[in-house]
Parts: structure tokens; C-alpha cells; sequence
């Protein structure tokens, strides 16, 4: 299987970090073949420019760097996004990941009925999300109302058609313990050695 992680934290001794290592080697370690997109290392520009935007409207990137992407989503078995959760929301870059490469055209399309997309990733067949936050799991969930499903799950993947949806989140991180934070580590690396 070709699985392809995009990551977005820019600092290498963050706890994400961690998880991008322990993914990735239990995806290897499963025989699957993993390509990875850092968009902090790789500078990538979250910003939608006049140009990207009628390339968007008619469905011919020109950003060098997004053409890149796109050919590398459509011939991912499964996709990985792995960052962290700041005030709520995913960072600007796994933002303009979604605004700037996840294009119609490439990722979905329209029904040619006029209401509802369709998934164009043929090859795609899910979605993993890992996230850290440091809040509490349930204030996340009743008092913010679990943005992050919301808004990558819902809004995002299942309104362009695709299905196996999963979101990890770690939650407390810097409260834990070290011993729990292994621990996580441990289990994910573990999960994905098993990923079919």
C-alpha cells in the first residue's frame, strides 16, 4: 500500500514529530510504501493567491509545488495528515494544504446533477487524522465542539465522497506523563504495522 503523510510541525522535538516517526515506522515495518509531504520543511505557502484561485476555478493548478502534491494524492493508497491542534483549529499550513491542493479537478468534482461532489482519488481508500492538543478530550468535544472533525471529517472528506474516516487525537499532551507518552507511541506505531 502507498500511504502518504502530510505533516505540518515546525519544530523537530515536538510530540508529532514523535508520532510522524512511530507512523512511519510501523507503516515500513508493514511493508507499505510511505511518501512524505513536510510542509514546513518543504516552505509551502498556505496562501490562496489571485493566480491559485483561477487555477482552482478552472481546474489547472499552476504552483509547481501543488501540481507536485496533486500527483502524488492521486496515487495514494491512504492519506495521513499528522499536526498539532492550535486555539481549536489546524495550523495555517494544513489549512492551505486543504484550500490549495485538495482542487476540483484533481481531488473531486462536481455531480453532474448540480448538487453534491464526487472523489476523483481513485486509489484513495481513507482518511487517517492525527492531532496533539493539550486540552482535556471532553472540553474539546462539548465546549469547542470537536472543530477538527467538524471541519476536516464532515466538512471536507465525506462532503467530497470519501469513506473510512478516522481521527486520532492525543489530548493533554504536555500534562502527561512520559511514561504515557511512550506509551501512545508505542500503540501507534503497533496500529500502523498492522495497517491493511
Amino acid at each position: 500500500m502507498r500511504t502518504l503523510i502530510v505533516f505540518n510541525h515546525p519544530y523537530e522535538g515536538s510530540y508529532c514529530n514523535a508520532i510522524l516517526n512511530a507512523v512511519t515506522k510501523g507503516l515500513k515495518d508493514a511493508n507499505h510504501e510511505v511518501d512524505l509531504i513536510h510542509l514546513d520543511n518543504d516552505g509551502f505557502n498556505p496562501a490562496m493567491s489571485k493566480a491559485d484561485l483561477k487555477g482552482f476555478v478552472e481546474h489547472t493548478p499552476l504552483d509547481p509545488q501543488v501540481i507536485d502534491y496533486n500527483e502524488r494524492l492521486e496515487k495514494a493508497d491512504h492519506l495521513i495528515f499528522i499536526f498539532p491542534i492550535w486555539w481549536d483549529l489546524m495550523p495555517a499550513m494544513t489549512k492551505g494544504f486543504i484550500d490549495r491542493v485538495l482542487s476540483p479537478g484533481v481531488v473531486y468534482d462536481h455531480h453532474p446533477r448540480g448538487f453534491g461532489l464526487i472523489p476523483l482519488l481513485k486509489h484513495l481508500k481513507g482518511v487517517t487524522i492525527i492531532t496533539t492538543m493539550n486540552k482535556p478530550q471532553i472540553m474539546y468535544s462539548l465546549l469547542i465542539g470537536n472543530l477538527i472533525k467538524k471541519a476536516m471529517i464532515k466538512s471536507v472528506f465525506k462532503t467530497m465522497g470519501y469513506k473510512n474516516l478516522k481521527w486520532i487525537s492525543y489530548n493533554m499532551v504536555k500534562s502527561v506523563s512520559q511514561k504515557k507518552r511512550v506509551k501512545w507511541l508505542t500503540a501507534i506505531e503497533k496500529r500502523f504495522s498492522n495497517f491493511k
